[in-house]
């Protein structure tokens, strides 16, 4: 399992507009970097609109955003519009860094297990290290997906 202090696997990948990201660009500064199951779910929504409404306090702060699932880019882009999301959301559709990142488990609802994303952020310094984590076995706590930008601010303790 990934751990705080553990440095954060790279990842090169498009976000839903097809433009090509990597984790390197973002050397030198903070990062937030989530995994959430599906675009258009109820959590989902939720957790992205959270970030969505505090988000220029990440902006102002030189935090970048960026949201990762599965999915299509057609699927993303439409989820990124709906809602206003001014955040890039990656392309992960086979789940490789979903896997990387140790984020895609076996899951079960309703009686029936499937493998999928468990949602998870990671919160990586300028280093490339992981710094928190929400979610997951090593998480701080679990994410709140209503609350989670003001998790997020909390742990940074981010101000305007």
């Amino acid at each position: 399992m990934l751990k705080i202090g553990d440095k954060a696997p790279e990842f090169e990948t498009t976000d839903e507009m097809g433009n090509p990201i990597s984790l390197k660009d973002y050397y030198g500064k903070k990062v937030m970097v989530y995994f959430y199951p599906k675009d258009n779910t109820k959590g989902c929504t939720a957790e992205a609109c959270s970030i969505r409404d505090r988000f220029e306090l990440f902006r102002e702060n030189e935090i970048p955003v960026l949201g990762i699932s599965g999915g299509t880019s057609k699927s993303h882009l439409k989820f990124k519009e709906k809602y206003n999301l001014p955040f890039p959301l990656l392309m992960d559709e086979e789940f490789d860094i979903a896997k990387e990142y140790q984020v895609y488990k076996k899951k079960k609802m309703y009686g029936k297990e499937y493998m999928g994303i468990e949602r998870t952020t990671f919160l990586i310094n300028e280093e490339g290290k992981i710094e928190g984590i929400f979610g997951g076995p090593e998480g701080i706590e679990k994410v709140k997906t209503k609350e989670h930008a003001d998790q997020v601010i909390k742990f940074w303790d981010l101000k305007l």
